[in-house]
């Protein structure tokens, strides 16, 4: 579930259908019931920076009776249109053009007067990307005439959080330019809003060195935002002129980074209380008081809160814990009162079998602090004896965060006998401006020994096993994962998805991120050697542990040439691999057999290194480079299953050598080390 919404009694959210390969919107009303608004094949998802963020809003309509009901805009997948959904109505209407998907909608907000949305715009024509804020008619009268869809501001490389004041007469908006992300600097920007657009636009606050984001307006000249100009993303108070006053100063988090559009970490209530998210990876929510400038926490047993909506009097969020599936939760923030209003699941394993995780801050190298969250092996009926397999877990981003919140891929691990120490290594969020910074210029360093600092302190203390340790990610977390194999401390790893060639990376990836490794590893041209020296597929020769990579073909994020470069580098060397590409998949598998199929096959992986028998179909390695037009073959196959079995079906896509962790590893390397291990809690019961 995602993005809740709140009007009055009735809520709204996304909620993922992996099993069709879809996303719906769905409305809980007063009485409790719960209805899915989107049937197959409608699909609500925007790529807007490719990683989409906030597709839908509730907006007001009248019936021929001039009571409000509300109804839902919605940014369809397939063709990335926006569309409008009547209360009572089947069928949506497209409210923008037909372009063939050129032009992407994200972050909605409804304008003052209720009869449009203003969006982030994203305009792909000529190879070029182009975005803007604009208003779109709920009249629908933007499916035939484009130039009803009104463009109030452009010019900048990025844009978020259209946000009208209550009166309709100033605009808020956020925007940054290449090469910033948006956690390195942006500016909030306010202006007169008018039937020509924009007018005397101005940087209220922000900057090259400064984020803010998520701006709400109190009232029509008064302005919250989170700002992590003190170091941390804090909340502050603005007028339309002057100064902006901090409101709670304090070295914790009261924003999540903004890597999704339209996802707030705080919201303004009528009665001028503030509800926040505040404090470090995870964060819980307060009620802060602007008059007596008291923070008062809300007593819940929920760990990770994230995704705050409010109408103004209802708060709501989607929350979580280590033993509490993802909840669509309802605050009161008089009481105080939290009411789960549904839950991801209700069929969970027994609570037996579900690690609890320690945070934990580790000794990193030379002395600096790394946080982790460690999850020892737990299965009620294998007590741990000795030290245990572990694995570490490194997060994408790189800037990005792991929580507490419940995850049954780590209990699928942990339950069979592999500990996970998930880190949150230097550049992770949560941790303010300077940890974030420690990152810079120095990706596939600080995280690696981050890393390698973290488990190594688990294998000091007696908990993890020094043979049998691995690495794995997804993303940029692959990238970690590659390079940590360069050195001594792993086993085996596994990519998902993951960096493999820094400079292909740079040509090949989308707008978003095409000036993401300026301050990752350096500017291009001046820093190339450094590109090619930390590029795995550069390293190739010095990884002498099996590594399974995998791949979604579809993704235009990190493209698929990466993995299959880095399979034939380690093929030409014979290390013992396995490449395994998903048709149909993005960056981050959504479809349900693909993510199942994913975690068998890691699991597997693991057993043939380690040493033990697994539950799962056995996965073979080969010792060869992939045949040329793999690829290829596998999206043909997987086109040829869609049609016989569905859209979800996967073929295998791995080959060769059921041996090749018994072969020679290849000039200058040495043989996998499989461990036999006789304790019950590595065993693939």
């Amino acid at each position: 579930m995602a993005f809740p919404s709140v009007v009055g009694t009735e809520v709204w959210w996304e909620e993922g259908r992996p099993e069709e390969g879809r996303t719906t919107l769905m409305r809980r009303d007063a009485d409790g019931t719960v209805t899915e608004l989107l049937p197959a094949p409608w699909s609500a998802g925007t790529r807007v920076h490719e990683y989409g963020g906030r597709a839908y809003l509730p907006v007001p309509r009248r019936d021929d009776k001039a009571i409000v009901r509300m109804g839902v805009v919605f940014s369809q997948s397939s063709d990335q249109r926006l569309y409008l959904l009547e209360r009572g109505s089947s069928e949506p209407v497209p409210l923008t053009p037909d372009d063939g998907g050129a032009s992407r909608y994200a972050d909605p907000a409804l304008s003052a007067d209720g009869r449009g949305v203003l969006c982030v715009r994203e305009s792909h024509t000529e190879g070029a990307v182009r975005r803007s804020i604009v208003s779109v008619p709920l009249s629908g009268r933007g499916a035939q005439d484009p130039s009803a869809v009104r463009e109030l501001v452009s010019g900048a490389d990025f844009y978020a959080s259209p946000t009208p004041s209550p009166d309709g007469v100033h605009l808020a908006y956020v925007r940054w330019n290449h090469p910033r992300m948006p956690w390195d600097g942006s500016e909030l920007r306010v202006g007169a809003l008018g039937e020509t657009g924009l007018t005397g636009e101005y940087t209220l606050k922000g900057g090259v060195d400064e984020s803010v984001v998520s701006p709400a307006w109190a009232d029509d000249a008064t302005l919250y935002v989170a700002s992590d100009w003190p170091g941390w993303w804090n909340l502050y108070q603005a007028g339309l002129t002057g100064q902006a006053m901090a409101l709670y100063p304090a070295e914790e988090e009261f924003h999540a980074s903004p890597g999704r559009l339209g996802d707030r970490s705080f919201c303004v209530l009528d009665s001028g209380l503030v509800v926040a998210l505040h404090g470090h990876a995870d964060m819980t929510p307060s009620v802060y008081d602007p008059d007596t400038l008291d923070l008062a926490p809300v007593a819940t047993g929920l760990t990770t809160w994230s995704m705050l909506d409010t109408d103004g009097r209802t708060v709501v969020a989607v929350a979580s814990s280590p033993t509490e599936p993802q909840c669509l939760v309802r605050l009161d923030p008089a009481s105080g009162g939290v009411e789960v209003l549904r839950r991801a699941s209700d069929e969970l394993p027994d609570a037996a079998y579900l690690p609890v995780p320690r945070q934990e801050t580790l000794p990193g190298r030379y002395g600096a602090p790394v946080h982790a969250n460690v999850y020892p092996p737990t299965h009620p009926d294998a007590p741990a004896d000795g030290p245990a397999p572990y694995v570490v877990w490194a997060h994408g981003g790189p800037v990005s965060v792991s929580t507490l919140e419940f995850d049954l891929a780590k209990a699928y691990f942990t339950s069979r006998g592999i500990g996970v120490v998930d880190v949150n290594y230097g550049g992770s969020t949560g941790y303010g401006r300077t940890y974030r910074k420690r990152l810079h210029k120095e990706w596939g360093v600080v995280d690696v020994e981050d890393c390698v600092s973290a488990v190594r302190a688990l294998v000091e203390r007696g908990a993890a096993d020094p043979r049998r340790l691995a690495i794995r990610g997804p993303s940029a977390g692959g990238y970690t994962a590659l390079m940590a194999l360069t050195g001594d401390t792993f086993a085996c790893g596994v990519s998902l998805f993951g960096v493999t060639d820094l400079l292909g990376f740079s040509e090949t990836t989308h707008d978003f991120e095409s000036r993401f490794l300026d301050s990752l590893v350096g500017t291009l041209p001046g820093f190339v050697e450094r590109y090619r020296e930390r590029s795995p597929v550069n390293r190739a020769g010095e990884i002498d542990v099996p590594v399974l990579l995998l791949q979604g073909l579809e993704d235009r994020v990190v493209t698929p040439d990466q993995a299959t470069a880095m399979a034939t580098a380690l093929g030409r060397r014979r290390v013992p691999h396995a490449l395994l590409e998903f048709g149909g998949e993005g960056h981050g598998f959504t479809g349900q057999e693909a993510r199942i199929r994913a975690l068998e096959s890691e699991l597997a992986f693991y057993a043939r290194v380690f040493g033990f028998e697994a539950d799962v179909a056995p996965l073979e390695l080969t010792t060869a480079p992939p045949e040329p037009g793999a690829a290829e073959d596998v999206a043909e196959a997987d086109a040829d299953a869609e049609d016989s079995r569905g859209p979800l079906a996967e073929g295998p896509a791995d080959g060769g050598d059921a041996d090749a962790l018994t072969e020679d590893a290849g000039e200058g390397g040495h043989p996998p080390r499989p461990v036999e291990t006789t304790a019950p809690a590595s065993t693939g019961d």
